[in-house]
């Protein structure tokens, strides 16, 4: 059965009045009385009896904004990644705007597809996690002068607004720390990838490594998002049958890390007694475990709000003053 959509037109002919009579009403715009007091009433029980739903997004477009925006992340099963969604909606919902969320799965082909489905649906503004690669599909949206914000990883050299973290410094102290506790062969695991924020997180771990006289090149292990298990067990395998032995690891990101300590397991090192690890992010997964994993804690919920915030400020203003934001993590130890 067909249910027929209700309309303006709809209410008023049911009421004997105009359309343009019922608009005023239900768009509050009758607010020097020119509809009586009595037929408001009536327009408003009628509209409410009818189920008439108002379409807000050509109402938006018409007035130049749709009140939506599109958020694009690198991978909505991380709990980074899907926390930062949650926090992003919540905020917009506040602000009076609809989210509708991209997900990539690090891959700049389904990247640039999400960015013309948003933009088909003429989102106000794009929240965007980049994948890699994408630099230039970034600065082809600051050529048409579309709002947006990148979050979490960014581009030096482009000249757009941004929401990071203190990656290198963050993961500099943090591997001093290590180093203060004993600890005089670390090694660090990450992506083999070309991102800003995971080459400054590296960054601050050769630099720590170094200033200790503790640098060991092959200590710097690298895998594939695609194949991250079998690259992982490799990576720990050659750590462990190293000529000197590692007693600490460093891993990149949450998920490295929970694949880390998984293939840790299997190969039945003991944690904190075997070897020592650290990672960047909390998962709950950390908390199942019967030791003690020291993590950094990434501002989740302030990175969500500065990122609405300055996206909202670039849809007001298209001229606003391009900021980039950079928020400070912490080691949980």
């Amino acid at each position: 059965m067909k249910v027929e959509k209700v309309s303006l037109k709809i209410i008023a002919k049911e009421l004997g009045v105009s359309a343009a009579t019922v608009s005023l009403v239900l768009n509050g715009k009758n607010k020097n009385g020119r509809v009586s007091e009595e037929m408001s009433k009536r327009i408003i029980d009628k509209a409410a009896e009818l189920n008439y739903i108002p379409n807000s997004l050509a109402k938006g477009l018409k007035m130049g904004h749709s009140k939506s925006i599109g958020l694009i992340v690198a991978d909505i099963s991380n709990v980074f990644f899907g926390t930062l969604a949650l926090h992003i909606q919540n905020y917009a919902e506040k602000e009076g705007y609809t989210v509708i969320i991209g997900n990539t799965n690090e891959k700049l082909e389904e990247m640039e597809k999400i960015i013309a489905f948003l933009n088909s649906r003429q989102v106000d503004g794009l929240i965007i996690t980049p994948a890699e690669g994408s630099e230039e599909l970034i600065e082809s949206l600051l050529k048409v002068n579309k709002p947006l914000v990148l979050v979490d990883r960014g581009f030096p050299k482009l000249n757009v607004p941004s929401v990071l973290i203190n990656n290198y410094e963050i993961c500099y102290r943090s591997v001093k720390q290590l180093i203060g506790q004993g600890y005089k062969n670390p090694a660090f695991i990450t992506y083999r990838q070309d991102q800003y924020h995971t080459n400054e997180r590296k960054r601050g771990f050769i630099e720590a490594v170094k200033d200790a006289d503790l640098y060991k090149p092959d200590n710097v292990q690298e895998v594939s998002y695609q194949m991250l298990e079998k690259d992982m067990d490799e990576a720990i395998i050659r750590l462990l049958h190293s000529k000197n032995r590692v007693d600490a690891i460093f891993f990149a990101t949450n998920t490295i890390s929970m694949a880390g300590i998984k293939s840790l397991l299997k190969h039945e090192i003991l944690i904190q007694k075997d070897i020592q690890v650290m990672c960047f992010d909390e998962t709950d997964a950390i908390n199942l475990f019967p030791f003690r994993v020291p993590f950094i804690k990434q501002p989740i919920e302030e990175m969500a709000k500065r990122s609405l915030e300055l996206l909202i400020e670039r849809i007001e203003n298209k001229n606003a003053k391009i900021r980039k934001q950079f928020l400070e993590a912490e080691l949980i130890a």
